[in-house]
C-alpha cells in the first residue's frame, strides 16, 4: 500500500495545528498522559502512523515497553495509575462514536474529573480530538507507518 498524497505541507494547517499543540502542553498534563490517550486512540482507529509515532514519542518521554505494549489491554493489567485509567477510558469512549456507542457517561466523566482539573481535561479532550483529526487523515490518505513529524 502507498499513501495518497506525498505533501501534506500547508502553511496554514501547520500553523494552526502547532497552536494546537502549545494549547494542550500548556493544560498542565503528564506527556506520558498524553503519550497514552495519542495512542490509544490511535489503536482504536487503525492507525498505524500515529501508533507508531506514538510509541516513539512515549520513549523519549521515558515510558516502558511493558506499559505499552499493555496500552491495548490497560483494563486488564495492574501497570497503569488511576489517573491513567481514567484518561485511557475517556479517549475510548470519546473516540468510539459509532451508531449506537454510549459516549463518554457520567461515571467516565466523574473518575476524570476525580484526576484533573479543568484545564488538564480541556487539553486532554483537545489531544484526543486531535488525534482523532489526524487518524482519520492519515487513514484517508494512507499515511504509512515509519514517518514521524
Amino acid at each position: 500500500m502507498e499513501a495518497r498524497m506525498k505533501s501534506r505541507a500547508n502553511p496554514d494547517v501547520t500553523t494552526a495545528i502547532q497552536h494546537l499543540y502549545k494549547a494542550i502542553h500548556a493544560g498542565g498534563v503528564d506527556p506520558r498522559v498524553l503519550d497514552l490517550v495519542h495512542l490509544r486512540a490511535s489503536q482504536i482507529n487503525g492507525c498505524s502512523p500515529c501508533v507508531f509515532a506514538g510509541v516513539a514519542a512515549a520513549r523519549k518521554h521515558g515510558e516502558s515497553d511493558e506499559r505499552l505494549h499493555n496500552v491495548a489491554a490497560w483494563r486488564e493489567t495492574p501497570f497503569f495509575t488511576e489517573a491513567e485509567r481514567a484518561a485511557l477510558a475517556l479517549t475510548e469512549a470519546a473516540t468510539r462514536i459509532q451508531d449506537g456507542a454510549p459516549g463518554v457517561t457520567d461515571e467516565i466523566w466523574d473518575a476524570a474529573v476525580a484526576h484533573f482539573d479543568e484545564a488538564q481535561l480541556s487539553a486532554i479532550n483537545l489531544e484526543i480530538a486531535l488525534t482523532n483529526f489526524f487518524n482519520r487523515i492519515n487513514r484517508t490518505i494512507r499515511e504509512q507507518a515509519g514517518t514521524t513529524w
